[in-house]
């Protein structure tokens, strides 16, 4: 009895010492005598669409804003889902699955456009002659397999009087685009900023059919920064502090592409150095374009794409756009 009344005594020691531990880090942290941490996720392999957050992290943009930010790479789970589960704190994602994981019931919030416009088109080799949506007919598209992109090609062939029905649609996965139009496919869904720039790395013509260009509703805010309605609910201030630390970074990489480039190349060195500095320097005007300060979004691009998900079904109910994205978190300008 005596054995176990101190080992319940000690059980009680250890509980409270780690309850104290825990409530001193955070009065530290609250009293700005140290940094907060918090995890974000990209959505993909390293790419010149995270390059202003490298460059927070490695300016000190964030350590300035009092946050401490591992930047994880993406697992088996998609982005969205940790963000939603409060596995991960923020992540990149993109509009449109950022609209699909809400209608799912996870309550993701984006709070600034990384690229304020889609840069996204269909890139075939220039031999093929495909200008334009008429051009898809009897040509095999390299696909992903979801509903999605059946909607996306179905939009703008239809402002072409195209039909859909002519083209023969291939799976390709996560295929390399490259050795794919070499023996499987005429065309696919591609960003300019890396896999178009690849191309000019390669001395590679290329035609590209961008999807902006025939459908306001497909000028998706891709990609975003988001995080979770808990998050801005609890947790505010790390919100606005992460987003600040952000926008800083990617001010930096449209004043300074080159520098910004090289910050990218030295965090992950496995990258193609020329690829890169071109796609960066491509990019550097991409980010803010024609807005008013980077990262701002606007209401009627956000209810363009979710009427065109309610109209192909991608999504089955609105999905509260006010509730979706914030211009909240952005700096004053």
């Amino acid at each position: 009895m005596r054995y176990c009344y101190i080992l319940f005594i000690g059980m009680m020691f250890v509980i409270l010492t780690g309850c104290a531990d825990q409530a001193d880090e955070k009065n530290t942290l609250e009293n700005g005598e140290g940094t907060t941490p918090v995890s974000f996720m990209l959505e993909w392999t390293p790419n010149t669409n995270h390059t202003g957050i490298y460059v927070a992290q490695e300016k000190g943009y964030f350590e300035e804003e009092g946050l401490d930010v591992e930047i994880m790479l993406p697992g088996e789970a998609g982005t969205e889902q940790l963000i939603a589960t409060e596995k991960v704190d923020f992540g990149m994602s993109v509009q449109e699955h950022l609209s699909i994981a809400r209608d799912e019931g996870m309550p993701l919030v984006s709070i600034a456009a990384v690229i304020q416009h889609n840069t996204a088109g269909y890139a075939s080799d220039q031999d093929l002659g495909i200008k334009d949506p008429v051009d898809f007919e009897g040509k095999t598209f390299g696909a992903v397999g979801n509903d999605l992109e059946l909607a996306i090609m179905k939009t703008i062939m239809k402002e072409k009087d195209a039909d859909i029905s002519k083209v023969d649609f291939k799976n390709i996965g996560d295929a390399d685009f490259f050795a794919a139009i070499e023996k499987d496919i005429d065309f696919s869904l591609v960003y300019q900023g890396w896999t178009g720039m690849e191309a000019k790395v390669r001395h590679q013509d290329l035609n590209m059919v961008y999807l902006k260009e025939f459908s306001d509703a497909l000028d998706f805010y891709t990609p975003i920064l988001a995080t979770s309605e808990d998050m801005i609910e609890n947790h505010p201030e790390q919100v606005e502090a992460f987003v600040h630390a952000a926008a800083k970074g990617y001010e930096f990489a449209i004043e300074h592409p080159l520098e910004a480039a090289e910050i990218l190349i030295d965090e992950e060195p496995d990258l193609d150095e020329e690829l890169v500095k071109q796609s960066q320097d491509w990019l550097a005007e991409k980010y803010q374009d024609d807005a008013t300060q980077f990262g701002i979004q606007e209401e009627e691009r956000w209810k363009n794409v979710e009427q065109f998900m309610l109209d192909n079904d991608i999504i089955k109910d609105p999905i509260q756009v006010n509730q979706a994205y914030t211009n909240d978190f952005l700096p004053d300008k």
